[in-house]
């Protein structure tokens, strides 16, 4: 950790993040094809203990802690990312045709709020390519696939929904999990399905038609409201091929920033990640929770940046989390510093292990 943010990170901000995110990816990729480097990896980052193992739609995870989608867009990481540490990968969002991505920059720093603007706009290489090579890669740990919508303005209504179910047809036997992203707040056409309920229930119909064979989350967004949260829990719960939630994705409320002025940045467009998130998308797991009397299990992320703030969504209602943007800020030994961590607090508060926790905070 004092190496990456003293040393690393300095060199590293020096250069814009769409090119450090591009460079990271590619060594990441060619170390996780080397058996030496892989081991190398895992000695210095990984740290594992009981109260940690946990199951979750019947997956058995070494941790808690998973790469969120949006990283990985490509699928290339799939035999590094558990040598660093998590206890799953999230690769993509993989959508049906390939995108080259919105206009650039697809990434801006907004280093004091500890915090990305995001607007990639699901740039990746499509279904054809990534396939073989999600098939080709040795796993370590379980893989979410994160399938959305291919990013075309004429693609709406019905197709979009044929869209999904396209690439959902393709991928479901090389996931043990799949992300149906249904909340990227960076589409050409507008239209999210978390926002209209008329369209999610069709795209839930055409995946329940699929008889699925792999536990399907849901990835919700945090801007949406409390009665359009309810909503869609209770569609859901119509639904048996929905195992879970996501929680959340980006947000587009940059009034959440608290050390950029919202008229300096109103030239890039894009979601807010990171730190002004973390409160916003806790709150939100605890809304899905009760909602659902905790029987959907929760992936709860947003603005993790320690043990504690992961902690927190678990006692929440997470029964797993994930993070992104806490990695490129304080470096590839936060995932240990965080497990370690969370072995403590599941210590101190006399749990033995991470389902013990999720929750807890409900039942005061």
């Amino acid at each position: 950790m004092r190496l990456y943010k003293h040393f690393v990170k300095p060199i590293l901000f020096l250069f814009h993040p769409d090119r450090v995110h591009a460079g990271i990816v590619c060594v990441g990729a060619w170390l996780g094809k080397v058996s030496i480097t892989r081991a190398l990896l895992r000695a210095m980052f990984v740290y594992r203990h009981p109260f940690l193992k946990t199951t979750v739609c019947g997956i058995t995870f070494q941790n808690p802690v998973g790469l969120a989608g949006g990283f990985d867009k490509n699928a290339e990481l799939i035999q590094t990312i558990p040598c660093v540490g998590f206890g799953f990968i999230e690769v993509g969002s993989i959508t049906y045709h390939p995108y080259m991505g919105n206009s650039r920059p697809w990434s801006v720093r907004l280093v004091k709020d500890k915090s990305l603007i995001v607007n990639y706009g699901l740039r990746n290489k499509g279904v054809t390519t990534l396939l073989p090579r999600i098939q080709a890669q040795t796993r370590t740990c379980p893989v979410m696939v994160n399938i959305a919508k291919t990013n075309d303005a004429h693609i709406k209504g019905d197709a979009s929904v044929a869209d999904y179910i396209a690439s959902f047809r393709l991928l479901q036997d090389v996931a043990d999990m799949i992300n149906i992203n249904i909340s990227c707040p960076n589409t050409g056409d507008g239209v999210l399905f978390c926002e209209d309920v008329v369209l999610l229930r069709k795209l839930l119909d055409a995946v329940q038609a699929e008889h699925p064979r792999k536990p399907i989350f849901l990835k919700l967004k945090p801007d949406i409201s409390s009665e359009m949260i309810a909503s869609i829990v209770s569609l859901v719960k119509e639904y048996s091929c929905i195992s879970g939630f996501i929680i959340s994705n980006l947000t587009r409320n940059r009034n959440l920033l608290k050390y950029v002025a919202v008229s300096d940045i109103e030239q890039y467009k894009g979601g807010i990640s990171g730190q002004p998130l973390k409160d916003l998308s806790t709150q939100m797991i605890r809304e899905v929770y009760e909602l659902t009397q905790g029987t959907y299990p929760i992936i709860g992320v947003g603005g993790i940046f320690s043990a504690e703030d992961a902690y927190k969504k678990i006692r929440a209602g997470a029964s797993l989390v994930e993070l992104m943007t806490g990695m490129i800020y304080e470096g590839p030994g936060l995932i240990k510093k965080i497990n370690k961590g969370l072995v403590k607090l599941l210590e101190r508060d006399g749990f033995h292990s991470i389902s013990d926790a999720v929750g807890v905070d409900h039942k005061k």
